[in-house]
């Protein structure tokens, strides 16, 4: 009788240690401050690398949960000998679907840069303008898909961070099948900023709504 208590209790510790919630630090707050409100704004301020050279760049994103959101750049290459195109303004929509998926089953590990840092995988879909040098934005817009990640320098939501997004981008012109002109017409980019996110509640849904614990 006595062995079998034993290895009942054994086999309960062992299933209970496997299971979701049982996964991170026991009072460890998993969401690092991202249902302290719910909505995030982030700026960002850095430099994009194109086929042609680099690009100084300021970003802002707006993002509901830290789940979808939508963003814009604007791009410059500051001097008159900089990359080709000179400007390019992007915008569009973006989605993390890690964040909510692996806190509301128990995934996170309580590491908290790692859990931020994972949970930033997003997916960003959305157009951009581009300005040759010599000439105006293009009155057509192209088409950008790109990835992003986020390694926050803090064990916070709030706070800075550092931001990779890339992914490529398609003008008009070949998006149409014709002839491509320039590099940048089908080209891929990497923009690497450092960014600041302040998340604060602002009721976007509800009024009533509070942070789920």
């Amino acid at each position: 009788m006595r062995l079998s208590y034993r290895v009942a209790v054994a086999v309960g510790v062992v299933a209970t240690s496997f299971a979701p919630g049982a996964r991170g630090a026991g009072n460890v707050d998993t969401t690092y401050g991202r249902l302290d409100g719910d909505l995030g704004v982030v700026f960002g301020a850095g430099a994009v690398l194109g086929p042609s050279g680099p690009r100084a760049t300021l970003d802002l994103r707006l993002r509901y949960m830290d789940t979808v959101g939508i963003f814009s750049s604007y791009e410059d290459a500051i001097t008159e000998t900089g990359s080709d195109p000179r400007r390019v303004l992007a915008g569009g929509f973006e989605i993390r679907p890690l964040f909510l998926a692996r806190w509301l089953e128990g995934r996170e590990l309580g590491t908290a840069r790692f859990d931020l840092f994972v949970d930033s995988l997003g997916f960003e879909l959305g157009t951009f303008f581009e300005e040759p040098s010599g000439s105006l934005f293009d009155a057509s817009p192209g088409l950008q898909a790109s990835l992003g990640l986020e390694l926050p320098i803090l064990a916070q939501a709030s706070g800075l961070w550092i931001a990779f997004h890339g992914g490529g981008r398609w003008s008009d012109a070949s998006l149409q099948g014709r002839p491509i002109a320039d590099s940048y017409d089908r080209a891929l980019f990497l923009s690497l900023t450092l960014a600041y996110h302040q998340i604060f509640g602002a009721h976007v849904v509800d009024a009533l709504d509070g942070a789920p614990r």
